[in-house]
């Protein structure tokens, strides 16, 4: 592939003086073409920022070497490439910790293009409704390491996120990340070698489906964090993924949520709220399947409810796993034999000193799926009231939410 060197202070000076003939793309009111010309940073940037609502601009095939990141504000645009194969914007000598590309514009479609080695997120849009994320691949490439970007396809306090047939591998967080945000969909995508695969956090109305998570620490993540504008997350469905084998060691800066992720993770639903699990497959995740679980950290908001509630899980398949649990639950399993179960619930349903509460767990899974409840009860924890336990809640599944369905998924 041909590859182009940008550099960033000859782009900002050239900008203002290549803008009356749009330089090397081509305009025609509702289209642009990026050509592959040494100037194809300052060229993709203008054609960002000068772009109508409508535009669609196409960037060639190629390997292209940028070194500052790009923005977006403008509302109804399309920015496609050649192919996630063919077009590959390459940050790898990325000025500064930003993303590669930031859009906070509304109705935009993302699509066939890589973004690769960016210093800080891959692709982030925020207050962006209506936003497409399709045929996308975001990568570090290398070994798992703490300095990769933290998040590669990271839509936050938006309406309406499609995330169809993208792959994502090396973040040091989250590959796929939705946050504060309301009816999304993520189907159809690969993530892979992240900390955490995918992650729906502080969300509502999500369907996560027909994705692989594999090679992660922890493959899909549901939570709900305190201290945030957007708490009380509810209504996500997982249903009919391939969730194997993450068992990377966890590789998140300290201090991150997902830092605390033992290797080994197939699901993990924390502190959320109606919650389904079912037709996935789980294979050869080695500390745990599925585990359920109270936020135990310190927090001051009030209205944060700390537990997960009204939990569903049925219907999926379980093959190998728990043989070599890390952790806490490493621990627990030295009382077992050794072997952690499928399913694993820490039986928190107050915190110390308040009314327990109803957790309404439903664990309606064949007799030989194996269960344990840590027997926790409280957060902080008190080690002489813990009561570990193979007995599974007698919850019963709630209504299952609707499916999501996005009037620009087209």
């Amino acid at each position: 592939m041909k590859k182009i060197i940008l550099f960033a202070g000859v782009a900002l000076l050239a900008l203002g003086a290549c803008s009356d003939d749009k330089m090397n793309a081509g305009f025609d009111g509702t289209s642009v073409q990026v050509a592959a010309s040494e100037n194809f940073a300052i060229d993709l940037q203008t054609a960002l920022i000068e772009a109508g609502a409508g535009t669609t601009i196409s960037l060639p095939a190629g390997t292209f070497m940028l070194d500052d990141g790009l923005s977006l504000d403008v509302k109804g645009v399309t920015l496609t490439g050649a192919g996630a194969s063919k077009t590959i914007l390459d940050f790898s000598g990325q000025q500064g910790a930003g993303e590669g590309l930031l859009v906070t514009s509304n109705n935009v479609i993302l699509e066939n293009f890589t973004i690769r080695d960016t210093a800080g997120d891959g692709i982030k849009s925020k207050g962006a409704d209506n936003i497409i994320y399709r045929n996308l691949t975001v990568e570090w490439t290398g070994e798992p390491d703490a300095d990769n970007g933290a998040y590669g396809v990271y839509p936050v306090e938006s309406s309406n996120v499609l995330i169809d047939s993208v792959t994502v591998r090396g973040a040091s967080d989250a590959g796929i990340y939705v946050g504060q945000s309301d009816h999304i969909i993520v189907r159809n995508s690969i993530a892979e070698y992240n900390v955490a695969g995918i992650e729906i956090e502080n969300s509502s109305f999500a369907d996560v489906h027909s994705n692989i998570a594999r090679y992660n620490t922890g493959g899909i993540l549901v939570f709900d964090l305190p201290d945030l504008p957007v708490m009380g997350g509810h209504s996500t469905r997982i249903f009919n993924n391939n969730i194997h084998d993450n068992n990377t060691p966890n590789f998140a800066p300290p201090g991150n949520i997902v830092a605390s992720i033992p290797s080994g993770t197939g699901v993990m639903i924390m502190a959320n709220e109606n919650v389904h699990i079912f037709e996935n497959q789980f294979s050869d995740n080695q500390t745990v399947h599925i585990i359920i679980n109270a936020y135990i950290n310190e927090f001051s908001d009030e209205n944060y409810n700390p537990l997960p509630r009204n939990i569903a899980v049925h219907d999926n398949a379980y093959t190998g796993g728990g043989n070599n649990p890390q952790g806490l639950l490493g621990e627990f399993a030295k009382a077992l034999g050794g072997q952690m179960t499928s399913i694993v619930w820490d039986g928190v349903t107050h915190s110390l000193g308040k009314q327990i509460q109803d957790i309404n767990l439903a664990i309606n899974e064949a007799d030989n799926i194996s269960f344990f409840n840590l027997g926790v009860g409280s957060y902080p924890v008190v080690p002489e009231n813990l009561k570990p336990n193979p007995m599974r809640p007698k919850g019963v599944a709630g209504t299952e939410p609707n499916p999501i369905i996005l009037l620009h998924d087209k």
